[in-house]
Formats: structure tokens, C-alpha cells, sequence
């Protein structure tokens, strides 16, 4: 029998980088758990990514912000949102420790 892995197992020691793995990976698809330690994005640095990104916050809490809206969105446990490609984005901060499903998608 194969073993399970779990997604809150074998959390990363807080550090500068958010530590990103990949857990399923197809043409067009790509899944990966995101462990954030109290990470922002860099000032004035904006993500442009060229996929749709579906995210979840499984543990913790962050605040998004899209170049389009005036605030940051605060995203808590459970709460998930679809980042359309080329829509502008920033990590404004994470909670200490923060995980994160995100399913990348092909452009159609």
C-alpha cells in the first residue's frame, strides 16, 4: 500500500522564502502546497503570471492585493479565489505558518 502524504506534515522551519512543492503536475495543470512563514512580496513587485491560479488557504491567513482594487483582501482558513491570468497581484503578508493550495491552469 502506498503511503499518504499529508498536507499540514512536515512544515518548513520559518525562512526569507516561502517553500513551494509540487504535488501533481500535467500538461496545462499543475498543483502545489505553499508554505508561507510570515512572507510579503517584495516592494513595488507585482506577480503577472501567464496561467489562471486557483488558491485556498488550508492553515493561517494572508492579504492579498491586486493592482485593481483599492485594499488588500484578507484571506483566513478556507477561504479560496481564482487569480485570472495577467491580473496583477501581490503577497501584502502571511501569518506564521500560512498553507496554501494552488492550482495552476493553462490558458484556454
Amino acid at each position: 500500500m502506498t503511503a499518504c502524504p499529508n498536507l499540514f506534515a512536515v512544515l518548513p522551519a520559518r525562512g526569507d522564502e516561502e517553500v513551494f512543492e509540487t504535488l501533481l503536475a500535467r500538461p496545462g495543470l499543475r498543483v502545489e502546497r505553499i508554505v508561507s512563514t510570515g512572507q510579503a512580496s517584495p516592494p513595488g513587485f507585482w506577480y503577472d503570471q501567464d496561467e489562471d491560479e486557483w488558491v485556498a488557504v488550508l492553515q493561517g491567513g494572508a492579504e492579498l492585493r491586486f493592482d485593481d482594487e483599492p485594499a488588500p483582501r484578507r484571506l483566513a482558513a478556507g477561504d479560496h479565489l481564482l487569480i485570472p491570468a495577467h491580473r496583477r497581484h501581490r503577497v501584502e503578508g502571511t501569518q506564521n505558518p500560512t498553507i496554501w493550495l494552488a492550482v495552476h491552469l493553462a490558458p484556454r
